[in-house]
Order: C-alpha cells, then structure tokens, then sequence
C-alpha cells in the first residue's frame, strides 16, 4: 500500500491551531499516530536504512508553524516511515481520510459578478454544501415593476 505524502500546508496549518478543535483533535491524534513503536515491515538480514519515526520532525513542527522547511521535514519523514511500517501507513491513510474534514484555512476565494444586471441570491465562501435556493420564475426585478403591473423598459447601457 502506498499513500501520497501528507501536503505540507495541512501539517502546517494543523501544528499552528487551524480547524479550531477538530484541528487540535487531528495533531493530538497525529502525534499519537506518530509515537507508537515503529514496527519495521520486513526483519530480514540485508540492513535496514535508518529511518526517522517522525517524532522529532513533529515536535520540531509545533515549536514552529510557520517554518516550511519544518512542515516539509515531517512530510517527508510519515511518507518514509510509511513505506517501512505498514502498520503505520495504515494507520496514517485513515487519519488523512479523517483529516480532510478539518478546515484549516488553505485555499483562496475568490468571487468575481459582473455582467449587466443580475437578480438573485448570491453566496460568496468556500465550500457549501446542501443548500437549496428558491428562485421565482420572473427575471423581472421588482423595482422594474410599476404600480399599475406594467414592466418599465430595460435600460440602455
């Protein structure tokens, strides 16, 4: 089984508090992950490389969020343990599974309307889901609408 490596923005963003508690559940429950006993997949007689568990490249992240270098060094070191421990990589899979649901704040909005005139709902973020809008069936804005119902004419630009 082999996984991609953990994005370096997400460790980062993690070990600096983003997601609020679901944030700080996934680093605690990472760094839990990450201080069990490494349990080499193969014992055979050729030497193994030495190969860091990722604890220190953890704690080093936490001194320091903002670091790059630091997020990319405990990148690295998961993705390398991962490949040696299958116990691991298991384990560190379905914590990237969970971790997905964790916003921490990566990724940019960015809302553009322009156009002419539009009438309507608009919701400007990131990452909606089950909404539903209810739009009446008339593209007529209401103040075009006078008194006596007739439609004023659309205005020339």
């Amino acid at each position: 089984m082999t996984m991609d490596p953990i994005a370096v923005g997400l460790l980062a963003a993690l070990a600096g508090g983003a997601g609020g508690e679901l944030g700080r559940q996934a680093w605690a429950g990472l760094g839990v992950l990450v201080r069990r006993p490494f349990r080499r997949a193969d014992s055979g007689t050729i030497p193994e490389p030495v190969v860091s568990p990722g604890v220190l490249e953890l704690d080093r992240l936490a001194e320091d969020p903002a670091d790059p270098g630091r997020a990319q060094a405990l990148s690295t070191a998961l993705a390398a343990r991962a490949v040696l421990d299958l116990e691991f990589s298991a384990g560190l899979e379905t914590w990237h599974r969970q971790v997905q649901a964790v916003r921490t704040g990566d990724g940019d909005v960015n809302n553009h309307i322009s156009g002419g005139s539009l009438y309507g709902p608009v919701l400007q973020g990131r990452d909606f889901s089950g909404l539903t809008f209810t739009i009446p069936q008339s593209s007529t804005p209401p103040s075009a609408v006078q008194d006596d119902g007739s439609v004023l004419p659309p205005v020339q630009d």
